[in-house]
């Protein structure tokens, strides 16, 4: 009997997942546990393994959107089987919901309407006119409501619909990438963060030499205790503390009301393929410094190998950003808060820098920092008042 290839439920959510791509092609024999298919959501990009092994017969086709629980695709234990399967599932049919079967005439894959401008396109209809360049506005919808699907853009680029053949005003473009998936998720998310706050970004250094030497003497100490502690941890510990006495900062607006949160859940931005992902640490002014190195070290790995559930990226009140791992050294950047947040808190690497110093200029390691703050909830003193109490903090021998 062929397996089921089931869309996941990642997380709380229940909206529909992206279907980003297939490992394997159609007929292709798929070892048991070899990741068979790509699936997004807004958040999180996870691999499905191969549950058996098969022929891997396609439903649902890349850049669809299809319903949690549904089949995406099948593994067929024979080559009989395989072909039984793609004469009863029609080749563009939707992954339909687990039990139903798929009307005969479904819509593409790419099920439920994507905008662009007023034009109404399924999402494998738009990276296909994306890839090939069409101009929308010349291709008739034969879709529901006038939707455009699929077989449209086909048909245009069949009869030579106009494309920019050589880009766009005189730029050649040497390939088209759709913005899909988490690229698409953060684009969206990072315009929606502007438009509706009033976000404003102080700037300024953290002479970091005690920082240096907390991490120095706890280096020293996981030589035998085993238990690593990084910096983004020694920070992000300080900044529970300074968050605890100053809430207001720890505070969201929603529907014009300010809640001011109990629990202090800060989130620590992961750079990974195609964008970067931001996993959060709850109740972080509860953890210990071990414990939060070591959650903090659970959800990076987690993330970079996209195994992320949707609770390890909800509930966050505050977010940093430490760009010095990434070997980024004296510098400073407007980050976008991550909404519902009040703040975001920027950080570079620890770099040797002139500064001054009882009236004599001395080279001092110093961390630049930049925190952007909604202007609506939290004022000028406040973040000053803020950045007081998270100096302060880091420069705390307690660990």
């Amino acid at each position: 009997m062929a397996t089921k290839i089931t869309v996941p439920k990642l997380g709380m959510g229940t909206a529909p997942i992206t279907l980003v791509q297939w490992c394997a092609k159609e007929g292709e024999w798929v070892e048991k546990g070899k990741t068979v298919l790509v699936v997004e959501t807004e958040k999180i990009r996870h691999d499905i393994p191969a549950k058996a092994a098969g022929f891997l017969h396609i439903v649902g086709k890349e850049g669809a959107d299809a319903s949690i629980g549904s089949a995406a695709g099948f593994l067929a234990e024979t080559e009989e089987e395989l072909a039984s399967l793609q004469k009863e599932t029609p080749k563009e049919a939707a992954a339909a919901p687990s039990g139903k079967p798929a009307e005969a005439k479904a819509a593409p894959a790419a099920v439920g309407v994507e905008r662009e401008g007023r034009i109404s396109i399924s999402p494998a209809a738009r990276k296909l006119a994306e890839e090939h360049m069409i101009d929308l506005s010349t291709v008739e919808g034969t879709g529901p409501n006038g939707r455009i699907v699929r077989e449209d853009i086909e048909q245009a680029i069949a009869g030579g619909a106009p494309a920019g053949a050589k880009g766009f005003d005189g730029r050649e473009v040497e390939k088209t990438i759709p913005l899909t998936g988490t690229r698409q998720a953060i684009a969206e998310h990072m315009v929606r963060s502007l438009t509706i706050s009033a976000q404003l970004t102080a700037m300024g250094e953290i002479d970091a030499g005690e920082l240096m030497n907390i991490h120095k003497k706890l280096k020293k100490e996981s030589e035998s205790t085993g238990k690593r502690i990084s910096y983004t941890a020694l920070i992000i510990a300080a900044l529970a503390r300074a968050l605890r006495a100053n809430p207001m900062v720890n505070a969201s607006i929603i529907d014009d009301e300010i809640k001011v949160w109990k629990s202090i859940n800060i989130g620590a931005a992961v750079p990974v393929e195609g964008g970067l992902i931001v996993p959060v640490i709850k109740d972080a002014d509860k953890k210990s410094l071990v414990e939060i190195s070591e959650n903090l070290r659970e959800l990076t790995e987690k993330a970079r190998n996209r195994a992320l559930a949707g609770d390890d990226v909800k509930g966050g009140t505050f977010t940093i950003s430490n760009l010095g791992p990434l070997g980024v050294g004296y510098r400073f950047d407007t980050d976008i808060i991550n909404q519902p947040e009040s703040a975001i808190l920027g950080v570079g690497g620890i770099t040797e820098r002139p500064a001054v110093r009882d009236g004599q200029i001395v080279i001092r390691p110093i961390m630049s920092y930049s925190l952007t703050y909604d202007h609506r909830l939290v004022d000028g003193a406040m973040a000053t008042q803020f950045i007081a109490s998270l100096i302060e903090e880091l420069n705390k021998s307690e660990a």
